[in-house]
């Protein structure tokens, strides 16, 4: 599945703490965005597969 750009307005205090975590946690501000989101979507139940298992799957599909 391919990634999707959006764009995303949020309050400058909370994307500086986020991108300090990101950087203390070695990931790019959009990788740790997503983690989080996956991170909250468990919490709830949502089944999602593993970060990256989508590429991997695509290619099967398409033989290669």
């Amino acid at each position: 599945m391919a990634k999707k750009a959006f764009l995303l307005r949020i309050d400058p205090a909370v994307l500086a703490a986020v991108q300090k975590w990101a950087e203390d946690d070695l990931r790019s501000l959009n990788g740790h965005i997503e983690y989080l989101l996956r991170q909250a979507l468990a919490k709830r139940g949502m089944k999602l597969p593993p970060a990256g298992e989508e590429k991997a799957d695509e290619a099967a599909d398409d033989g290669g």
